[in-house]
């Protein structure tokens, strides 16, 4: 069975963050697979709308043998389970309880309607460029950050 190395950004502004983030990371790790490495928690303003609710920021390294769009299933059946009720719909984005992002997976460049690895707004989010680098080596983030820019 082959492993892919993915990473995920976490986010939440709404009720209990820390427990949602929690939540979030027990939940991948029961249904996409061994959870690596986990960054700090980040608090940031909100991004792409207006809202007085601060967000809790993490990005999660997890080894799983789950396929690109089979992983996108999985982690949106744990936003809605974790309390999630609406998505980003044309660019408008809302107050959440958890939201959960696939920001990469392996070196592969992935396109469908449904989903686009890497994520295509990750390097315009400080929210989740630094949590990335922290727990990714110098090395690593260096290949990804020029990845990114030649997008």
């Amino acid at each position: 069975m082959i492993n892919h190395t993915v990473y995920l950004g976490l986010g939440t502004n709404l009720g209990d963050k820390e427990q949602n983030i929690s939540k979030a990371v027990s939940m991948i790790a029961d249904r996409v697979g061994e959870v690596k490495r986990c960054s700090s928690l980040l608090i940031s303003s909100p991004w792409g709308f207006e809202s007085a609710n601060e967000f809790l920021n993490s990005v999660v390294c997890v080894s799983t043998n789950l396929m690109p769009e089979a992983l996108l299933d999985v982690t949106q059946q744990i936003e809605i389970e974790i309390g999630r009720t609406q998505k980003t719909i044309d660019g408008e984005y809302h107050d959440r309880i958890i939201d959960i992002d696939i920001l990469l997976y392996d070196d592969v460049e992935f396109r469908t309607s449904r989903l686009v690895i890497p994520h295509p707004l990750m390097s315009e989010r400080a929210f989740v460029m630094n949590p990335l680098k922290e727990i990714m080596s110098e090395a690593e983030y260096a290949r990804v950050a020029e990845r990114l820019c030649k997008s």
